[in-house]
């Protein structure tokens, strides 16, 4: 073969490979809105990741991600979010009540796959579980309940507790149910409750504070990003105070917390996977019910337990699902 003919031919190889690229279809995108950091959020996209990987779809392989998170700024998540939609994304997949707001408020066609705590009808989201219309279903956690439970754990530790407190954000959509079921469950017993509440670092630092001088003998730590993100803090200082204390999810407890009593955020999260791999397959998120996440789980740590020269009753331990020893 001549040099010439040689060159044509590999020219026209390299064209039909550039042409035969160019006609495969791009991955389809899904993002991900996060109002954490990629730290606090990893164990959250791990779970999506493995939902979308039961359903077929690899990251890098046949599907691509587009990550937004918020860095505990809940007023970017609106920009975020619409970043997303600028992005032509199929799919976006969220954990938080935060998140999805912001989300609705981006987009009415794009489908939106969430993992919530509460009632999605009553926050908007939904027309019904079975049939969500709109672009919008996912998984449900009913938190009414847990908080209420969280009490009763904790209150079951330290029965002759004079005073519990109680953390809550007020830029929490939960924030005012979760308050009037805690102290439902305490007036019940006849417990006194303080609340504080908390949404920036100093208003943590100060509430904090407010605990310590009041001398709360226990506290129950409410579901909020914000607390997530600063597990290591309030850890060290329930340590540093010697106050046993039940966290909402059990990273708390794997970082040293005493109880943590909650939703299984993991598997929550693997349902979004699930569901947003069926969107891609074709299905519409309005005749994709909502699923109601029922597994919790209650977390001992008795390492914890020890350094508060604490005892924690046998039938708290027998009934957990996990005992950090």
């Amino acid at each position: 073969m001549q040099r010439r003919e040689f060159i044509t031919l590999l020219g026209g190889a390299m064209g039909w490979s550039l042409a035969a690229r160019a006609e495969q279809p791009a991955m389809p995108l899904v993002g991900f809105l996060g109002s954490g950091s990629p730290e606090s959020d990893a164990f959250r996209v791990a779970a999506i990741r493995r939902g979308l990987n039961e359903s077929g779809y690899v990251e890098g392989r046949n599907v691509a991600f587009e990550y937004r998170w918020a860095e505990d700024h809940n007023e970017r998540l609106p920009a975020l979010a619409a970043d997303l939609v600028r992005h032509e994304v199929a799919v976006i997949v969220l954990i938080g009540n935060t998140s999805v707001m912001a989300a609705k408020l981006a987009t009415a066609t794009i489908p939106i796959i969430f993992a919530i705590g509460g009632d999605p009808i009553k926050l908007g989201l939904v027309a019904s579980l079975n049939r969500p219309g709109g672009n919008i279903t996912g998984v449900s956690f009913l938190t009414d309940i847990l908080v209420a439970k969280q009490f009763e754990v904790l209150h079951e530790t330290v029965p002759k507790t004079a005073l519990i407190g109680f953390l809550v954000s007020p830029t929490n959509p939960n924030a005012e149910p979760d308050m009037k079921n805690v102290l439902a469950a305490a007036e019940s017993v006849g417990q006194k409750m303080l609340i504080v509440q908390a949404h920036t670092d100093s208003e943590l630092e100060a509430a904090l504070a407010t605990l310590a001088q009041q001398r709360a003998g226990a506290l129950v730590v409410a579901a909020d990003p914000f607390f997530t993100n600063r597990r290591d803090k309030l850890v060290e200082f329930a340590a540093r105070q010697k106050i046993p204390t039940i966290y909402p999810l059990r990273e708390f407890a794997a970082a040293g917390g005493l109880l943590s009593y909650g939703a299984d955020i993991t598997e929550a999260g693997r349902l979004v996977g699930l569901y947003a791999g069926r969107i891609l397959k074709g299905e519409k998120p309005a005749e994709l019910p909502v699923q109601q996440s029922t597994k919790v789980e209650l977390i001992v740590n008795l390492k914890t337990a020890h350094g508060l020269g604490l005892t924690v009753p046998p039938q708290i331990v027998a009934r957990a699902d996990e005992v950090i020893e």
